[in-house]
C-alpha cells in the first residue's frame, strides 16, 4: 500500500504544475536537506480527495536543517530571498535545526526526525524536487493517515497543541470527509 500512496503523491503534485514551479524556485536555494511541507501537501492531497481544486494556501512553509545556521536571522533572510523570487507567497523558512530549542525537545537529527514532533501525521509530510526533476518526500509517520483523511496526532505530540490546531482550523468545514482522532493511536514508523 505504501508503494501506492507514494505514487499517487508524487504524481499528484508532479500534475500541479503551480506546485512544482514553487518546488523549483525553493530547491533554487540549494539548502541541505530542505524540503516543502505541513498545509501544501496536506491541504493539496485533501482537495483532491475531495474532489476539490487547490485551494489558496495561508504560506509555504519551507524547512531545512542546517547546524550552521541557527539564527532566525538566516531564516528571515531565505524568506526575503523567496520573496524576491516569487512575492506573491507568503514564504515562511524554518531551520529545523533550531527548533527543539523553541519546542522543547532533544535536539533533532533532520527534517525527518523534527517533523515526527509536529502535531499531525497528516501534516508531517514534506516534498522537494530533486536535481533530476523527480519528487520526493518524506513522511515519518507514513502516508496512510494524509489519504485516509484522518487527523490524528502524532505520538510526540502535544495533545492540548493539537486540539488548539483542531480548534483553530476548522478543518472539517472545508474537508467534510475528514475523520478527526482526539487522542494517541499508532505510533511513527520510524
Amino acid at each position: 500500500m505504501t508503494r501506492n500512496l507514494s505514487t499517487a503523491l508524487t504524481g499528484i503534485i508532479s500534475d500541479d504544475k503551480w506546485m512544482l514551479e514553487t518546488l523549483k524556485t525553493v530547491r533554487s536555494l540549494a539548502l541541505n536537506d530542505c524540503w516543502i511541507g505541513a498545509g501544501f501537501v496536506r491541504n493539496k492531497i485533501w482537495d483532491y480527495q475531495h474532489g476539490l481544486e487547490r485551494q489558496a494556501l495561508n504560506d509555504i512553509d519551507v524547512i531545512y536543517f542546517d547546524r550552521l545556521r541557527l539564527s532566525r536571522q538566516d531564516d528571515l533572510s531565505l524568506e526575503r530571498t523567496l520573496n524576491s523570487i516569487n512575492p506573491a507567497l507568503n514564504w515562511s523558512v524554518k531551520n529545523q535545526a533550531r527548533m527543539h530549542l523553541r519546542n522543547g525537545h532533544r535536539p533533532y537529527k533532520n527534517c525527518e526526525d523534527a517533523m515526527a514532533y509536529w502535531p499531525e501525521t497528516a501534516t508531517s509530510v514534506a516534498v522537494r524536487l530533486n536535481t533530476k526533476g523527480s519528487i520526493e518526500y518524506i513522511a515519518p509517520c507514513g502516508l496512510e493517515d494524509l489519504f485516509n483523511l484522518v487527523v490524528a496526532p502524532t505520538p510526540n505530540a502535544d495533545l492540548k497543541v493539537y486540539q488548539d490546531r483542531l480548534e483553530s482550523k476548522a478543518w472539517k468545514k472545508k474537508w467534510r470527509n475528514l475523520v478527526i482522532q482526539s487522542g494517541y493511536r499508532d505510533p511513527c514508523d520510524k
